[in-house]
């Protein structure tokens, strides 16, 4: 006979309409976790959602964060996620301090709780960005990509080429323009684009648009998840990208479907910071 359902509290949030699953922890992750996030965040069967993030204990910062996407892998980072688990540390466990340190995979960040209650923010030091083809990675031993030129096609179509520059900001990111993000095919061509040769550990896929040199428009193909509303570390690789590249200043309004984030490449210390809202949607119980 089976045992008793696993019960598991938990907390929904979103930043920007990227939405996940909060779980706060005082201990090691649960077995299997990768297959409980591809269970719990299915949209049809779960509770729904792009990741499964859990607040776990840190000896090095004020708490860390582990995140699962919805297919069960585990990026490095993810720059909304931790705006997420930066609110609910200060609402839920403890707000002593507005300056907070989070211990990820790609590194320990620092985190800024901005405002009042009802339109707080929260800002990110997301580090410098990382520019080297092969530590992106890719497979192009370069100082920079920029504009490099990528086939993609499925079987029995016309390839078609696109051009990206790349980022890592602690997690991979190919940035490409086009002429109307709105209505480009992002789902058509973000999963090719993604599982290219040329990345070999995947890469997120940015399709942006140039409004202005402080204005842009982004939609992303995220690793692991397919499209997102938002995607905080692509929307600082997308500044990264566009200044280098002369199409904007270092700091810009970036909109995406599901909000707006400001990004600011800082010209004294090469640190990217972002800022953004994160935001409470319930809380529940996981019968699993």
């Amino acid at each position: 006979m089976a045992g008793p359902p696993m019960m598991m509290k938990f907390t929904k949030m979103h930043g920007l309409g990227n939405d996940f699953i909060v779980v706060a922890k005082e201990q090691a992750l649960p077995d299997q976790v990768s297959i409980l996030a591809n269970r719990i965040c299915d949209r049809n069967f779960g509770i729904g959602a792009d990741g499964l993030v859990y607040l776990l204990p840190s000896d090095q910062a004020d708490f860390s964060m582990r995140i699962f996407n919805a297919d069960g892998s585990e990026p490095e980072q993810c720059g909304n996620a931790v705006r997420c688990v930066a609110r609910y540390y200060f609402e839920r466990i403890s707000s002593e301090k507005r300056e907070l340190t989070v211990e990820t995979k790609a590194g320990i960040q620092r985190v800024w709780i901005e405002g009042d209650t009802e339109d707080r923010q929260v800002r990110v030091n997301m580090g410098p960005p990382i520019l080297a083809g092969l530590a992106i990675p890719t497979r192009i031993d370069a100082e920079r990509v920029v504009d490099h030129s990528v086939w993609v096609g499925t079987e029995g179509e016309e390839q078609q080429h696109f051009s990206f520059t790349g980022v890592s900001m602690g997690n991979p990111h190919a940035v490409i323009e086009v002429k109307n993000v709105e209505q480009f095919p992002v789902a058509k061509w973000g999963p090719l684009l993604e599982n290219h040769p040329i990345f070999p550990r995947k890469a997120n896929i940015e399709f942006i648009s140039i409004r202005s040199e402080d204005e842009l428009e982004m939609r992303v193909w995220e690793r692991g998840v397919g499209e997102t509303l938002a995607c905080g570390t692509g929307a600082c690789a997308s500044l990264v990208a566009s200044y280098i590249r002369g199409r904007t200043d270092r700091r810009v309004k970036v909109h995406l479907r599901g909000g707006e984030l400001i990004i600011d490449w800082k010209e004294t210390d090469g640190c990217v910071h972002m800022t953004g809202a994160a935001t409470f949607v319930f809380d529940g119980v996981w019968l699993g």
